[in-house]
């Protein structure tokens, strides 16, 4: 059994991690009856977190935003500051951060004061960033989206397709995915029936949460091979398999996950899948980089390079 002070801690980080929990599952998680998990959220409420009662026959308990920030170690002023920091990072200023950046957030928002809330906002909406061109995404539409993959409540939101008219969603959210330069959105379309990637810059107002949903199987083990396929191959009317003769990672600085989604063969080749509404912008994207390569799929796509090949050969017969 954990001592006292260890299971305040993990009781607080359980508490963060979901937005509610009934007494016996908590008492279960830490091997505890519920009349202990009782006396140890006194002992969190007596330190200032604001954890509430729910309602029902097994009772339930849930951390919310109070009234005075719960000691974190940090005085307003730094609260302020890492709050403005993560939401910087979640737009991609600092590579590699970004996801990191907006689950932190999510928990620092969720336990944020009001007065402290205003300030944030205040500061973020009074600085203009110097940043490259290229679509931006607002800090509380990502952590909302964020909060709903966590606590598995259902969105809905405007969606602006590349093509087409905005049209209303529901979707149950799995989870988000940076590429770097763009937020992905996972999720169950539940009128659709099916799974889908949404850029997050193309939902224009924030998303309201709608029904509580039971988790699904996610499309992939991982998130981001299912983003970098869906966005590279999938939607383009030609899509290419080709194996690549260099290691993925000497291949993957020199494309991106929204041009080609690859897998490891070995140490010295890599599978590639990659996509385009023509077969000119494969064969482009190919001799960019610079290595040899097989084609799988598709058959025709052989014919267009033997096609380029003639053409070159016939601009450097015209200059000999």
């Amino acid at each position: 059994m954990l001592e006292t002070s260890a299971r305040l801690l993990k009781l607080l980080s359980l508490l963060q991690v979901r937005r509610d929990w009934t007494g016996p599952e908590l008492a279960d998680r830490l091997s505890v009856d519920v009349r202990t998990i009782r006396r140890d959220v006194d002992k969190l409420r007596s330190l200032g977190y604001p954890v509430t009662s729910l309602p029902g026959a097994a009772g339930g308990y849930q951390l919310g935003a109070g009234a005075e920030l719960p000691p974190l170690l940090l005085d307003d002023d730094e609260a302020v500051a890492v709050a403005v920091g993560l939401r910087t990072a979640a737009n991609g200023t600092i590579a590699g951060i970004e996801e990191t950046s907006v689950r932190a957030l999510t928990k620092l928002e969720q336990i944020l004061p009001t007065r402290l809330r205003r300030r944030v906002q205040a500061l973020q909406a009074h600085t203009t960033p110097l940043t490259g061109a290229g679509p931006t995404v607002d800090a509380e539409t990502l952590t909302i989206i964020a909060a709903a993959c966590r606590d598995h409540q259902q969105l809905r939101f405007t969606y602006a397709p590349t093509q087409g008219e905005p049209a209303k969603r529901l979707v149950e959210p799995q989870g988000l995915v940076h590429t770097g330069k763009r937020w992905y959105l996972v999720a169950w379309d539940v009128s659709k029936q099916d799974w889908r990637t949404f850029r997050v810059d193309r939902i224009p107002d924030a998303p309201t949460l709608a029904a509580r949903f039971t988790p699904r199987e996610p499309p992939a083990k991982s998130l981001g091979e299912f983003v970098s396929r869906q966005v590279s191959t999938n939607v383009y009317t030609y899509q290419a398999v080709l194996t690549i003769h260099a290691p993925m990672q000497a291949v993957a600085e020199r494309s991106s996950p929204v041009s080609a989604a690859l897998e490891p063969i070995d140490d010295t080749k890599c599978l590639m899948r990659t996509g385009a509404d023509t077969l000119d912008r494969i064969v482009f994207h190919l001799m960019f980089l610079g290595y040899e390569f097989d084609v799988h799929e598709p058959p025709e796509l052989r014919d267009h390079l033997q096609s380029a090949i003639n053409r070159m050969q016939n601009a450097i017969r015209v200059q000999e």
